[in-house]
This record gives C-alpha cells, sequence and structure tokens, in this order.
C-alpha cells in the first residue's frame, strides 16, 4: 500500500465510487460479501488498491496545503516539480488558532511581531508522497487565497 487506507466515515462518503470500483473488477454486491466474510485478506487488498487509487487522484489535485499552529502558519503550493512554502511567525501573544487571532493576523501582518519567510525547493521522493506526508502531519488542502495573499505581500 503506498499510502494509507480511508477511514470508515471516508469509505462511507465513497460509497458510489467504491461500488464502481467493484463493478470494474466483476465483483457485485453479493460476491462482495462473501469475499468480506471467506477471504478478509482478500477483502483487504481490495480496500487497500481503492483506497491508494483515491489518495492518488485527491493528492495529484492537490494545489496548496495550509498547517496552523498557535503562533506559526505554514503556506504551500505544490507545483509538479517544485513545493514552494511561506512561513509567517507571530511573536504577540495571539493564538492563530482562533478565530480572533487570525482576524489579527490579517489586520496586523506588517507589524513587528510578524516575520514571513519564503522559500522553495525540488521534490525529495515523489510529489504526491510529500503531499501525502503533510496532510499526515496536519496540513489540510486549502484553495489557496491565504497564500495568494501572503505571496503578494512578499513580492
Amino acid at each position: 500500500m503506498k499510502y494509507r487506507q480511508l477511514t470508515k466515515e471516508q469509505f462511507e462518503s465513497l460509497h458510489e465510487e467504491f461500488s464502481t470500483f467493484l463493478a470494474t473488477q466483476s465483483i457485485d454486491v453479493k460476491e462482495w460479501s462473501t469475499i468480506k466474510n471467506e477471504n478478509p485478506n482478500l477483502a483487504e487488498n481490495e480496500l487497500n488498491l481503492f483506497s491508494d487509487i483515491v489518495w492518488e487522484d485527491v493528492l495529484t489535485k492537490a494545489e496548496y496545503l495550509e498547517h496552523f499552529s498557535k503562533n506559526t502558519i505554514n503556506l504551500f503550493k505544490c507545483k509538479s516539480e517544485k513545493i514552494s512554502r511561506i512561513v509567517i511567525k507571530v511573536t504577540e501573544e495571539v493564538d492563530l488558532l482562533t478565530e480572533n487571532g487570525y482576524n489579527w493576523l490579517l489586520e496586523n501582518y506588517n507589524a513587528e511581531s510578524v516575520t514571513l519567510y519564503q522559500g522553495e525547493k525540488s521534490y525529495s521522493s515523489e510529489r504526491n508522497t510529500e503531499v501525502f506526508d503533510l496532510i499526515e502531519k496536519g496540513s489540510t488542502i486549502v484553495k489557496g487565497d491565504l497564500y495568494n495573499f501572503f505571496s503578494k505581500i512578499i513580492s
């Protein structure tokens, strides 16, 4: 398995897609039920394969990620060959995990207590594997509004 198996909730939300996936392998509902009961290893392999297919699709489409902590925000733009990163560090007594802290930053991004860093690097392994690793460490896939906002400020 390349990534990780989807959660029960993720499988439930992708029920129709999973049914289609099984149908492409000529497995109907009755046969799937039999496989789950009589050959749990095969069932697990099918779940893993489907999970990898879903993750690969999601990761390929992911262009921006964000990771928030109390005093730092990491913003990522995941290009095909390189990943760009903007780090926002706040030394003010503000919690960026709260709405008030977030709004404070948007209004005070040029304050002395706010430091912006920007960098870019080539992927050290496969792009989607590195994007997945960032997600597993707490990053969230986003549209990129905050990245683009701070990118314009830095430029």
